[in-house]
Formats: C-alpha cells, sequence, structure tokens
C-alpha cells in the first residue's frame, strides 16, 4: 500500500497469529468486506476512512483474535445465535438488546449467542462516538462492527448446525466461509453501490439475520447432494500416501473439482452474502454518522494527510466502481 496512505493513529492493533477455529468469512472475507464498505461511503466519510484504511481492514479480524487468540470469555457468543436453540420462532425472539437480557439468563445468552443484539449494541456505541468526535473509537468500532455484520451473513452463524456436526457434514463451515471466496473471490463484484441511511436499525438487523438462516438449508443440501458423487479423495485433497492433507489450522482441504462444482450449485450464494455483509457495513456506519450529527471528520485527521490521499481515494474508488478492491497481503488459509 501507497506509504502515504499510512495513517498516524493513536491506535496500534496486535499483531498476532489468528487461531482459526470457525471464524466467519475468514481472513480473505472480512479485510475484503471492510475495504469495499469504505468506497460505498460519501467521500465525506470515506476519505476519512481512507486514510485509516490499513487500520479497518486489518482490525476486521480484532474480534476473532480476541475471541481465539486472546481467548476473551465474553466474545464468543457475540459471533453467533443459534435460532433453533432458542425454541420459538425468529418473529417471536426478542428485537432489542434490553428486552434479550430481561427475557433470558446470561448463561442462555452465552450458551445460545447474541449476534443480532450485539450489533446493536456497537451500532449504538458507534453514534456516540461520532457524536463525541472520538477518533480511535469511530475506527476500532467501525472495524469491529464489519467483523459483526459479516458474521451475520454467513447461514451457519444463524444455525445450531454451524459446522455441519449434526449431519455428518464436518468441515463445511470454513470450505463455505474461507476456502471458496479464497479459489473465486478474485471474480466477485464487490461495487454494492453508494450507502444508504438505516431507518430502523434494529428491524434490519433481524431482517439480515432471518435472511441468512433461510439459505442454511439449502448451504447444506448442495453439499449432501454433491458428496454422493465424490469418492473421498475426489472431495479432498490427499497427500503420496494417502494421507488426508490439512491446512495451518488442521482443516481438510477441498479439491478445487469440489469446490468447483459446489460452488457452481450454490448459484452465487457466496458472493450475494459477501455482497449483502459490505452493503450492511457501509449502510450501518453511514447511519451511524448521520445519527450521530455529521461531523465533519476531516478535522480529526493532520489536513495535510488528507490531502495527500485524496487522489489515491479516487483512483481506488475507481477501482471498486468496476467491482475491485485495491490488492490485499492475504494471509490465506487454504
Amino acid at each position: 500500500m501507497r506509504k502515504k496512505l499510512k495513517a498516524h493513529l493513536l491506535i496500534s492493533s496486535f499483531v498476532v497469529v489468528i487461531v482459526v477455529l470457525l471464524c466467519s468469512w475468514g481472513v480473505w472475507g472480512h479485510e475484503h468486506i471492510n475495504r469495499a464498505a469504505i468506497f460505498a461511503l460519501p467521500e465525506e466519510m470515506g476519505l476519512f476512512y481512507y486514510n485509516h484504511m490499513d487500520y479497518i481492514t486489518e482490525e476486521a479480524v480484532g474480534p476473532d483474535q480476541r475471541k481465539y487468540t486472546l481467548n476473551f470469555k465474553s466474545e464468543g457468543p457475540r459471533h453467533f445465535i443459534d435460532i433453533e436453540a432458542f425454541d420459538k420462532p425468529i418473529d417471536s425472539l426478542p428485537k432489542y438488546p434490553k428486552e434479550a437480557s430481561a427475557m433470558y439468563e446470561e448463561s442462555v445468552l452465552t450458551k445460545n449467542g447474541s449476534l443480532p443484539w450485539y450489533i446493536q449494541e456497537v451500532m449504538a456505541k458507534l453514534t456516540k462516538a461520532f457524536s463525541e468526535k472520538r477518533k480511535s473509537e469511530i475506527l476500532l468500532l467501525s472495524a469491529d462492527l464489519g467483523h459483526y455484520l459479516g458474521d451475520a451473513h454467513m447461514p451457519l452463524h444463524t444455525a445450531l448446525n454451524h459446522d455441519g456436526q449434526l449431519t455428518n457434514q464436518v468441515g463445511i463451515h470454513s470450505f463455505w466461509e474461507s476456502q471458496l471466496p479464497e479459489l473465486f473471490g478474485d471474480t466477485y463484484n464487490l461495487n454494492t453501490g453508494k450507502a444508504k441511511y438505516i431507518e430502523d436499525v434494529s428491524k434490519e438487523t433481524w431482517r439480515i439475520i432471518s435472511s441468512s438462516h433461510q439459505l442454511e438449508d439449502t448451504l447444506l443440501a448442495i453439499d449432501r447432494n454433491l458428496t454422493a458423487g465424490f469418492a473421498e479423495d475426489k472431495k479432498y485433497k490427499k497427500d503420496d500416501k494417502g494421507k488426508l492433507l490439512k491446512n495451518k489450522f488442521n482443516q481438510t482441504i477441498h479439491t478445487e473439482e469440489y469446490a468447483r462444482q459446489y460452488h457452481a450449485a450454490s448459484n452465487g450464494m457466496v458472493e450475494k452474502q459477501l455482497r449483502g455483509a459490505i452493503t450492511a457495513t457501509a449502510d450501518f456506519w453511514y447511519t451511524a454518522w448521520v445519527n450521530g450529527g455529521k461531523p465533519d471528520l476531516t478535522k480529526l485527521d493532520d489536513e495535510e494527510l488528507t490531502k495527500q490521499n485524496h487522489k489515491f481515494f479516487q483512483e481506488d474508488r475507481k477501482a471498486w466502481e468496476k467491482g475491485k478492491v485495491t490488492k490485499l497481503k492475504i494471509d490465506y488459509e487454504f
């Protein structure tokens, strides 16, 4: 990335190895979601985020680092919601964080997940950060919010059968959200249009959760149907001795042929959900800024930095308008 683009932040992020277990979207997905969302913002916002694009991009996986690497106990439930575990229709679940806390014990939310309620909590904090012009908090909360919205667009983050463990499909989670985007993401169109204001944040949050949850059965059914026609050595990569190959996180690696057939059979599902996450991230950021009083973000950065980056911002936005983002140095998982 151009040296001029590197901002002088008061925040520093940990450079750590991410211990991936069931991280939503993986590094490729989360970093592309946050990065692409920047260009959907109006220029008065976009330039500020562009000044700190490295941070916004890299901190996209911050919540997973807190969960797995730093082992923050409170972090886990924020990444998922097991809809079936609540034993009631999704439309009957409490819509707001305070309602959820009043209805359920903390142990229940810890076990079954709190993703939609936590998204709303982060959104409220981000809105407050904008209203108080707190630069460090705006950046941290924006990056985190993009992560959780990415989680909400991953169908298996809304279901008990989060890794196909209930249907003999273990490994489907990382295959869907990490291996497929790594293999085919360069063909995706990441231009999702301009950010829009969200009239009802809670309603939109639950619309996303419900829409994602409806895809779970299809996601798993495609795998079951394809598997029936694949021998194990055609579905999974093996070494010369016939032993299953695994990535650095001890996850099985599907063959490219299986991945191609699954990707084709899914009819654009992965790309659609990734684009949905980009749209939501930009819309939520924009809405928080509007509700926070539309503060002049240019005053939060050095004037010379913004001036220097304006040209680069315009160039990279043109690339985004063609569906691409500037090249990222991704730590590939597969």
